[in-house]
């Protein structure tokens, strides 16, 4: 593969870059060899020449693939080079948020900046474990990792956290703490693990600061060691610091801040045991205010204190240790305060008397103030004559005042840590263990001293050991695959490490210097100068003679001289340290004093030894000679420390900090490959590619390259034959790869090549299905277009012979249009000039009547005018005669409208006013449409009438007319025409007045009529308005209606949930009960072992929390807790001092208890009677009183036979049990421990014999005092016959004392009837105080139902929810209450009961064995006798016999081909016949042995999944049977007559009803617990990893972590389960269980569970791993899914919300599978994932990886349109399923068809000892 065909058009490449470092390129035209320029086009489109040199400027690094891009391993990369590293970790934490990447055996951290939720305990769950390349990278999968093989290799391990300050070093390390704290937890309730965490908050209070680049930077470096025994379970952790910055103390540089410590102390202040510090601000204390920042953004100093001082006093260190510690930090920073004032020499100095400060630091640390003060100014100096005291000048006196803080400091940090180990360590043999090691990075200032040299140095050390370790991994790889090995050249940095601590070195010339009386730095550098001058990693500065530059692997850096020599000795003056050693306080004379006399020279020579190793004490140095300087000790603690990491298996993880601002998910290029170069990641990519960095298996690389394979290839069965001549097909040279046992190793480029060839033959595949595809889709088009065109022809001259006909037929109409057309034309000239004749005639016609018309009208207006008039003023009294009369009327209306308004008010309220109302308008629209349809009738009809009068008055007119033309005819012939006038005036007025009347009756007609049609719209709207308001009302009844319908449909949802939680909550705590029960029983065991069988014993870790051989005796909690003295006396004599069953003595117990009651009551009547004997003149009572009164008598009287009864059959039970146990004291007496036992319990029975017969004397005397007392009463005449009679037919047998006494004893009744009147009286006031309670409840909900009727939606679900929390708070306080109580008596009381009640029946099984008699009758158990009535008598001693026969030694196979649950069936005929003799003891006894016995048995095979099935379904079928054979009429509803005959007759056993279901529950988890650790392994493999549908997963490039050394390489890993074995192993389950005859609905239970387990499993290993979430994943996962649902609905399990369990990985698949482009998708995802959360959605996305190039990535863009549609979202955060989850069983009643009498039971059983009954 030549460079030119790497180079060619369209490669892409980086180029250098100021500003990011690397750019990404694209070559644009071919590269031939020999151009000196490379033609490029950039991702901005601009192009650039990029020159090529040979030395100068090389050929520019290759890009990787796109689908490269991303992965989880840098070394899975084709190109592996500095920018590929850093482009892909860039891709991975900005675009998905990953901050974690492996790079080989390194895992990358880079700091987010931001909390995360990828640290719970679900996920430590996710990767215990699990192989480390099977998850995504992770601290706890690096942890895993190294917890694995210390278990498998047996070999100690260590953690190596390293990288700059604020790079998350020790969040890291705490994390991985955290993880072998959960996985590793403490086999017993030491708390161990919790004590390793408790010393993080303490180190980091006492060793953390705020610098400017990390607000909680640790300014020391330490090891931690976490010790583990044989079963790898934490037993202890020891702790080593290095190089603790004591200069801190004392100075801190702007923006920084002391140890967390002080600020911590100084915020805590005003506390009341802080008062005696004398603590103010920090602001007001030197050593806390140098830096001006005080506080820290999101940190409270207060809390923190609260925190420390708990993590102290978990760690065991006491109040007044803890006190004495704060006094001598609080004194610190007195002493920084100290005034050292400077004399007017300057060679002097002195501190003021009256100097509080001082006086504070000598009061807080218990020494004297006046030689502090003293010696704070001046020092003792020893020559070899004398010695003499010199004063210190100013500067000098301030400098020893601050090594004095420092040097306090300092030893305070080491008595710390020594007390942290102390408290870490442990007695138990350690076996291994893991180290921890979180150290500092490589620094590098602007100004670097001492503290920097010695850091730098460290990481020398440690990135040798780490390229050591790469190369011998990378060496053992080759030799293991038989890949010839060459030499790798990789970076040795020995010769800086030589330069450093070799002979004359640096650290030897420093020392050197330091032993010269006046050395100073300059002479030392002087010395550097001049001996390494020639080295190559030591450099002298230009431009300064006080400094070196040492070429560090990492980067050259220039040390400043100044310091070094002071800082390297560390001087301390001894007159200080001995008046410290002085002190009244025991602490701090401790701190400086000398170790042990013993103790060696070496040992105590560490005077200010910085790396403690702080298991030992704190040494002390001798005198100057013999101390050992800073860098010798911290040479020499470096020493041992790589011996250590050498002598374990390291794992490295590498912390990177993105920039130096602290924004989260902000990536600074050039900030983070400063620290890849320095952190040595880029060292093991540079070693990796230097080898054969791509490896693949076989079987892989077949997979992946086969298109690049012939068909003759194909047929070649080897398939490594086929891979090795594939390869050398297509790769020429032979050194480009290697071919190993499994695997073929390809050189830094090859698979790049590969992709491009496998890309190449799929683009040539794809063009010619494409061209194919193409040519195809061309034919189809071109046969439809030549059909349509044929088609258009035809109807194209179809359409033209049809135009031409139609044109034919228009033309003959045309012609038939013009000849009509001229007609018509002629036609209107004709009758146009007729018109006109006609008109014009008119017209002069016109004029002459006109004329006469004029003369008329002005005789006419006269008329009118005087019409006018006369009307105006007849009007005009009209109008106020009439306004009149309206104004009255309308004050008369008024006051009828506004009773009537008062009236229609009242009645409008009404819903029938409504109803009337309609009716009413409706009738009144008719009405008056009738009287409109009438008015419009007879408007009609006087039209008609004036029509027929202006006729006649025109008719008249003209006869007038015709008689005025007489008339002026006459009169011009001088006729008189005087009375004609005035007759014609007087008809005119007629006339007119007739008008004017028409006129007026027209406008009242027309105003009428218009007020019935407003009138008529104003009902119709009305009416409208009506009708919508009623059906408006008949809406809000229906919604209201739905509302409560809906609203009780919510609430008995929500109660069944709430139901559904209670029973979860409840199962739980059992659950809970359970384990701490089990943890009990190994505790007491591991207690016994240790007692009696010294030496190691192994435990399973995995025993169930079943077995309990606890009994069940029928006793209260409250009973049991009056028994804590006795028991706790038999505590303390021992286990093997117990004799007796403690159960017969708490019935002891109790009743006397009783009786002592029973003796108070009577003394109460008694004083009563007493008093009542005074008075005489008490009035008689009725007979209904008097009955009562004797009724009351009888029922005393019988109470007292009873209580003598009962003391009789008590004192026999002692008397019984006394000579039991002296039985077992006479057989065992050659104990003496067990005779001591003996001779206490013995006491205690005599005690409670004695106070038995106490109480028994009582109850006689008051008894007697009774009837003397009523004897002495005078009203005995007042009870007649009829009493007598009632006393003798009541039902209740009665002594002839006491129906003599009743008579006598009236007064002692009234009392009591006085007694219970005012007890009634009490109790009506009790009711009615209720009453208000329950009214003042009832208001509050009412408020809280105002209240939410005012709130909003959004508003009422938080409130709801908010309340709903405080009742689950309330309700688990109360529960955990409950919880402690039960603990405190169940370890008072099951601890000892159950060893009591095994010793006594194996006692009483002794004697009965001696003295059993014979059985007299024989019988055959498999002949069914015609009186068998299903009951089953035994012996009281048989019953060890029938447990162990039944339940012990009983095998599911033999009772197989019997009635399912036959073992359940025998034992409740054994309860039903001891319930029959009505024997309690043999029915406690059984029952109390059947669970116990059940228990063992489950114990014992605690991982079998048959034998756990066998006894849930025995366990639930006798809880069963106990309910249908119990009388409860509830159970008897489907009995037969026959069983309801042997329903249980004396005893009600609903509380071991409730034991068994208990039990019950307990067997169910097991079983559940049984069959996901079946199923575990297989879920992951069956659901992501196997292939369904054959080729449809493709095989990526895998890296490193696939080689991991977790797996096991040579027995060829782990074998792969199909989904057909894991449908298979649900089949087995199911079957099992329906063969042992378990409740269908039980079994169903137990299968939606383990599909609850597969749901989880399967979505958690989705969410962390990157290289299963792709499509075709996703498509085989929903096949895989599929299957499953079938074989659910063929088994007829899919109901019941079996299958929503699924539900989440089901829309995990679907978004796998979905398009992820466009906002249409982005909606769907959200429409379509209901049951993912946000963060789970976000995070597939983020992980789906494309196979091939020819899939996209999910954009950025797209993720942040989904996270923006699903931020209103009400969900959790949790990322991970909890696979710890359990639905909670119910346990459905199901009664047996069965008849006892019908049960046949086998001779195989060996039953004999049974009789039938």
């Amino acid at each position: 593969m030549s460079v030119t065909e790497l180079y060619s058009k369209y490669t892409r490449v980086w180029i250098p870059d100021p500003d990011e470092v690397w750019r990404s390129a694209e070559i644009i035209k071919d590269y031939k060899e020999g151009d000196s320029v490379l033609h490029l086009k950039l991702e901005d489109e601009s192009t650039l020449e990029y020159s090529i040199g040979p030395k100068d400027n090389p050929l520019p690094f290759l890009r990787n693939p796109d689908i490269l891009v991303g992965e989880n391993d840098l070394t899975a990369l084709s190109y592996l080079h500095e920018p590929a590293v850093l482009h892909n970790l860039k891709v991975r934490f900005l675009e998905s948020n990953h901050i974690y990447t492996y790079c080989g055996i390194v895992l990358v951290a880079i700091n987010p900046y931001e909390q995360l939720h990828i640290y719970g305990e679900e996920v430590i769950n996710a990767y215990s474990g699990q192989n480390m390349g099977d998850m995504d990278p992770h601290i706890f999968a690096v942890a895993e990792e190294a917890y694995k093989q210390m278990a498998r290799d047996e070999k100690n391990q260590s953690i190596i956290v390293s990288g700059e300050s604020g790079a998350g070093k020790t969040v890291s390390a705490k994390y991985a703490m955290r993880f072998f704290a959960t996985v590793g937890g403490s086999a017993n309730d030491t708390s161990v693990e919790e004590k390793v965490l408790a010393s993080s908050p303490i180190m980091e209070a006492i060793g953390n600061a705020k610098t400017t680049r990390n607000d909680n930077s640790s300014r020391f470096g330490k090891y931690i060691e976490i010790g583990f025994d044989r079963r790898y379970h934490i037993i202890g952790a020891n702790m080593r610091t290095y190089l603790l910055e004591k200069s801190r103390v004392v100075f801190q540089a702007e923006e920084e801040r002391n140890y967390h410590i002080f600020y911590q102390l100084c915020a805590s202040s005003s506390l009341p045991e802080f008062k005696d510090l004398t603590l103010t601000s920090a602001e007001e204390f030197t050593y806390t205010s140098l830096g001006e920042n005080i506080f820290i953004e999101g940190v409270n100093d207060a809390e923190d204190l609260v925190k420390t001082r708990e993590a102290l006093t978990m760690l065991g260190v006491k109040d007044n240790h803890q006190m004495s510690i704060f006094k001598i930090i609080a004194s610190i920073l007195h002493l920084g305060n100290v005034g050292i004032v400077s004399e007017r020499d300057g060679e002097s100095c002195h501190i003021s008397r009256d100097d509080t400060h001082l006086n504070h630091f000598c009061r807080l640390l218990g020494i004297e103030q006046e030689q502090m003060e003293h010696w704070l100014c001046r020092r003792k100096l020893v020559t070899a004559a004398e010695t003499y005291v010199k004063n210190m000048p100013h500067a000098q006196a301030v400098n020893a005042r601050d090594a004095l803080a420092k040097h306090i400091y300092a030893h305070l940090f080491d008595w710390i840590v020594e007390h942290i180990n102390k408290a870490l360590l442990t007695s138990t043999k350690q076996h291994s263990f893991i180290g921890v090691l979180d150290i500092y990075g490589f620094e590098t200032f602007e100004i670097n001293s001492f503290e920097q040299f010695c850091i730098n140095y460290a990481n020398e050390k440690l990135q040798q050991q780490f390229n050591s370790h790469v190369f011998k991994l990378e060496q053992e790889e080759y030799m293991k695959e038989q890949i010839p090995w060459t030499l790798i050249d990789f970076y040795d940095n020995q010769p800086c490490i030589d330069l450093i601590e070799a002979k004359l070195g640096i650290l030897d010339l420093l020392d050197e210097e330091c032993k010269v009386p006046k050395g100073t730095d300059q002479n030392w550098a002087q010395k550097l100068y001049s001996k390494h001058s020639s080295s190559e990693h030591f450099e002298k500065p230009r431009m300064s003679n006080t400094s070196f530059i040492v070429v560090h692997f990492a980067d050259k850096v220039e040390y400043q001289c100044d310091g070094f020599l002071e800082k390297n000795r560390d001087t301390v003056y001894e007159e200080q340290i001995n008046i410290l050693k002085a002190s009244k306080f025991q602490l701090v004379a401790d701190l400086f004093h000398d170790g042990k006399d013993v103790a060696p020279p070496s040992a105590a020579s560490k005077t200010n030894r910085i790396n403690v190793r702080a298991a030992k004490p704190a040494p002390k140095g001798h005198n100057r000679e013999h101390r050992k300087s800073v860098g010798t000790q911290f040479r020499n603690s470096l020493h041992l420390l790589m011996e250590t990491l050498n002598a374990t298996t390291p794992h490295y993880v590498r912390c990177i900090k993105p920039n130096d601002y602290k924004e989260s998910f902000v990536f600074d290029s050039r900030r983070a490959v400063q620290q890849l170069r320095a952190c040595g990641v880029l060292e093991t990519i540079r070693i990796s590619a230097a080898g054969y960095p791509s490896r693949w298996t076989y079987p892989d690389f077949f997979s992946r390259y086969r298109v690049l394979m012939t068909k003759k290839d194909m047929t070649i069965g080897d398939k490594k034959q086929v891979c090795r001549n594939l390869l050398e097909t297509l790769i020429k040279d032979p050194d480009k790869f290697q071919f190993g046992k499994t695997k073929i190793f390809f050189r830094a480029g090859q698979v790049a090549y590969l992709e491009k060839l496998r890309a190449d033959k799929f683009r040539y595949a794809c063009i010619k299905i494409q061209k194919t595809v193409r040519g195809w889709l061309q034919r189809i088009r071109y046969r439809k277009i030549r059909k349509s065109a044929i088609t258009l022809q035809r109807y194209g001259r179809g359409y033209l012979a049809r135009r031409h006909a139609e044109m034919l037929r228009l033309t003959r109409a045309t012609l038939i249009c013009q000849k009509q057309y001229r007609m018509v034309q002629v036609r209107r000239e004709y009758l146009r000039i007729r018109r006109a004749v006609i008109t014009i005639q008119a017209f002069a016609r016109g004029m002459f009547i006109r004329r006469l018309y004029q003369e008329f009208l002005l005789h006419h207006k006269a008329i009118i005018i005087q019409k006018t008039v006369r009307g105006w003023l007849v009007r005009k009294k009209y109008l106020h005669a009439r306004y009149a009369a309206i104004v009255i009327q309308c004050f008369y209306r008024r006051v009828r409208a506004k009773r009537q308004l008062k009236q229609l008010k009242i009645e409008a309220r009404s819903a029938q006013h409504l109803k009337n109302l309609n009716v009413g308008m409706e009738n009144k629209i008719v009405q008056l449409q009738k009287k409109m349809d009438n008015q419009s009738k007879e408007y009609k009809t006087q039209n008609e009438q004036l029509a027929v009068a202006n006729t006649a008055l025109e008719s008249e007119v003209n006869k007038l007319h015709k008689e005025l033309e007489t008339l002026r005819v006459r009169q011009a012939a001088g006729t008189p025409v005087a009375s004609l006038q005035e007759e014609l005036e007087k008809l005119r007025a007629e006339l007119q007045e007739a008008h004017s009347q028409r006129k007026q009756i027209e406008e009242e007609f027309s105003n009428e009529k218009q007020g019935l049609e407003q009138r008529v719209e104003e009902l119709v709207k009305e009416n409208t308005l009506l009708k919508k308001e009623k059906e408006e009302m008949n809406r809000k009844i229906q919604s209201s209606t739905q509302g409560q319908g809906g609203d009780v449909s919510q609430k008995e949802s929500r109660l069944q949930v709430e139901l559904d939680e209670e029973r979860q909550r409840y199962q739980n705590l059992l659950k809970e009960y359970s384990r701490l029960e089990q943890r009990y029983e190994n505790l007491q065991e591991d207690m016994s072992s240790m007692k009696f069988h010294p030496g190691h014993r192994r435990i399973p870790s995995n025993q169930s929390s079943l077995g309990s051989d606890s009994n069940y005796p029928s006793i209260t909690m409250s009973e049991a807790g009056d028994t804590d003295d006795t028991i706790q006396q038999v505590e303390e004599m021992g286990i093997e001092k117990a004799a007796m069953d403690l159960s017969v003595f708490m019935k002891l117990q109790k009743r006397v208890r009783e009786l002592e009651q029973e003796r108070k009551r009577l003394q109460t009547n008694l004083d009563k009677v007493e008093e009542l004997s005074k008075h005489k003149g008490s009035e008689p009572k009725s007979s209904t009183s008097e009955e009562d009164i004797n009724a009351d008598l009888a029922y005393n009287s019988l109470k007292r036979q009873e209580l003598e009864t009962e003391n009789k059959k008590l004192k026999n039970d002692l008397n019984e049990l006394r000579k039991a146990v002296a039985d077992r004291a006479s057989e065992n007496s050659s104990s003496n421990e067990l005779q001591d036992g003996y001779n206490l319990l013995l006491n205690q029975l005599k005690a409670a014999n004695e106070e038995l017969d106490v109480r028994k004397e009582e109850v006689l005397m008051l008894k007697t005092q009774i009837v003397n007392s009523t004897r002495q009463s005078e009203n005995i005449n007042h009870i007649n016959s009829n009493d007598v009679s009632e006393w003798t037919n009541n039902k209740k047998p009665v002594d002839g004392e006491d129906i003599v006494d009743a008579p006598d004893s009236k007064k002692l009744l009234e009392a009591q009837l006085q007694t219970q009147s005012r007890q009634h009286k009490d109790e009506l006031e009790a009711l009615h105080t209720q009453i208000e309670l329950l009214k003042d409840n009832l208001e509050k909900k009412q408020d809280m139902l105002n209240h939410f009727s005012t709130l909003s939606p959004e508003a009422l679900v938080e409130f709801s929810v908010q309340q709903e929390i405080t009742r689950l708070t309330n309700e688990n306080l109360d529960l955990k209450e409950l919880v402690e109580k039960l603990e405190k008596n169940e370890r008072k009381l099951k601890k000892q009961l159950r060893i009591y009640m095994k010793k006594v029946q194996e006692l009483e099984v002794s004697q009965a064995t001696k003295s059993r008699p014979e059985l007299t009758r024989q019988f055959t158990v498999q002949r069914k006798e015609k009186d068998f009535e299903g009951m089953l008598e035994f012996y009281k001693e048989d019953e060890a016999l029938l447990v162990k026969t039944l339940i012990t030694d009983m095998k599911p196979n033999v009772v197989s081909a019997t009635v399912p649950c036959l073992p359940a069936y025998i034992l409740f005929m054994c309860i039903r016949h001891a319930d029959y003799i009505n024997d309690d003891q043999k029915v406690h006894s059984l029952l109390t042995a059947t669970i116990n016995a059940i228990k063992k048995v489950l114990k014992k095979n605690n991982d079998d999944f048959e034998m756990t099935s066998f006894w849930l379904a025995n366990t639930s079928r006798l809880l069963h049977c106990l309910k249908q054979y119990s009388g409860d009429e509830a159970f008897m509803t489907q009995n037969s007559a026959k069983q309801n005959e042997h329903c249980l007759k004396n005893f009600d056993l609903a509380e071991y009803r409730q034991v068994l279901s208990d039990l019950s529950i307990q067997i169910y988890q097991q079983l559940v617990r049984v069959a996901e650790g079946i199923m575990q392994p297989m879920i992951v493999s069956a659901m992501l990893e196997s292939e369904s549908i054959p080729s449809l997963a493709g095989v990526k490039p895998m890296g490193y972590r696939n080689r991991s050394s977790s797996m096991d390489c040579e027995s060829g890993g782990p074998t792969g389960y199909t989904l057909q074995a894991l449908i298979r192993q649900l089949g087995q389950f199911y079957t099992i269980m329906a063969d042992h005859g378990l409740d269908p609905e039980i079994g169903q239970q137990v299968i939606r569970q383990l599909l609850y387990s597969i749901n989880a499993v399967t979505l958690n290993n989705l969410l962390l791993r990157k290289d299963v979430c792709s499509w075709s994943t996703g498509m085989q996962l929903r096949y895989n899914i599929s299957q499953l649902e079938e074989w659910l609905r063929g088994k007829n399990l899919h109901h019941g919300g079996t299958v929503a369990t699924m539900e989440p990985v089901i829309q995990a698949a679907q978004l796998l599978q979905v398009k992820k482009k466009t906002s249409q998708d982005a909606e769907a995802i959200c429409s379509l994932c209901t049951a993912l959360s946000l963060q789970q959605i976000v995070k597939i996305l983020n992980l789906y990886t494309p196979l091939n190039e020819f899939e996209e990535r999910v954009t950025v863009s797209f993720i942040r349109d989904i996270q923006n549609r699903l931020q209103d979202r009400i969900e959790n955060n949790q990322l991970l399923v909890d696979t710890k989850y359990t639905f909670p069983v119910l346990f459905p009643y199901t009664p047996s068809a069965l008849s006892l009498e019908t049960i046949h039971i086998p001779a195989s059983l060996s039953l004999d000892f049974l009789t039938r009954v």
